[in-house]
């Protein structure tokens, strides 16, 4: 069976799926497309069901619930570390509220994030990997940085004004900033969802029991960082809550939407539906 299979060109996601790309795990029957997009259109593309199973932004899945569920494998959380604010030159915090910032798309976890974080600003939607050279050209007052910028941007010569990690263990006694999950359709059949949640569970396992050469296959993603700073970029985001989300990731996600939903940023209540092997 021959599933479309979207994820991010990205360090983190190539690393997880390394097993896949590789054949080097048992697919029991399953046969992959991989579709390497953006987050921000493989969300827009989950709105429309083209994909079988893809990484979705936990912000979508508030408008996707009836669609798609969530695996129990592959999220991304940021566990006292996450989106980042940046600015040109230093800047406080409380300044961000009614300033201009570049955001990577109004879908995105990190957008719901800084709107949790600060209710009040101007969004202006620009390419994830675009945000850094938006902002230094004085086109925006700050930026939200996802991916490797996190670790990048201090050495591109911006300062950071909050990390929203950070804020989010604050806020709830230290649950981690949900961001990105991997979601399978609904009506796929039954079998085949219990066989997914096996394989992707495996994929991720064997990329971290075998990481030397996960981390070279994703390089290939790198977007110019060293295998250093991309196999810390991989740890921040494939951890123990990417092998499975457990209790703690599981309630990190519902807090996030139901907090989105109390202050009428998604539609609420959202049931959060997770698959099962």
């Amino acid at each position: 069976m021959l599933l479309k299979l979207g994820h991010s060109p990205d360090p983190d996601d190539a690393f997880m799926f390394y097993a896949l790309a590789q054949a080097c795990i048992d697919t029991e029957g399953l046969q992959f497309e991989h579709i390497l997009q953006d987050i921000e259109t493989l969300n827009q593309r989950a709105e429309r069901s083209e994909l079988d199973i893809t990484a979705l932004s936990v912000h979508a899945y508030a408008y996707l619930h009836d669609r798609y569920q969530v695996l129990p494998h592959g999220a991304s959380m940021g566990d006292g570390y996450g989106p980042l604010f940046v600015a040109r030159t230093p800047m406080a915090a409380a300044a961000l509220r009614g300033a201009r910032i570049a955001v990577p798309g109004l879908r995105t976890s990190a957008y719901l994030a800084a709107r949790l974080a600060v209710p009040e600003f101007e969004p202006v939607v620009v390419p994830f990997d675009r945000i850094m050279e938006h902002v230094r050209a004085g086109h925006s007052d700050a930026g939200l940085l996802i991916h490797e910028g996190q670790l990048t941007y201090a050495a591109e010569g911006f300062h950071k004004v909050l990390d929203l990690g950070e804020w989010w263990r604050d806020a709830t006694g230290g649950l981690p900033l949900p961001l990105g999950v991997n979601a399978v359709r609904r009506d796929l059949p039954p079998d085949v969802k219990r066989r997914l949640v096996r394989v992707l569970g495996a994929s991720i396992r064997y990329a971290l029991a075998h990481r030397a050469p996960a981390v070279q296959h994703a390089m290939r993603w790198g977007r110019g960082l060293d295998t250093p700073t991309a196999d810390r970029f991989i740890g921040m985001y494939v951890n123990e809550l990417t092998e499975d989300l457990g209790a703690r990731g599981r309630e990190g996600i519902r807090e996030f939407l139901a907090r989105g939903a109390a202050a009428g940023l998604v539609p609420g209540p959202i049931p959060v539906d997770f698959a099962t092997a």
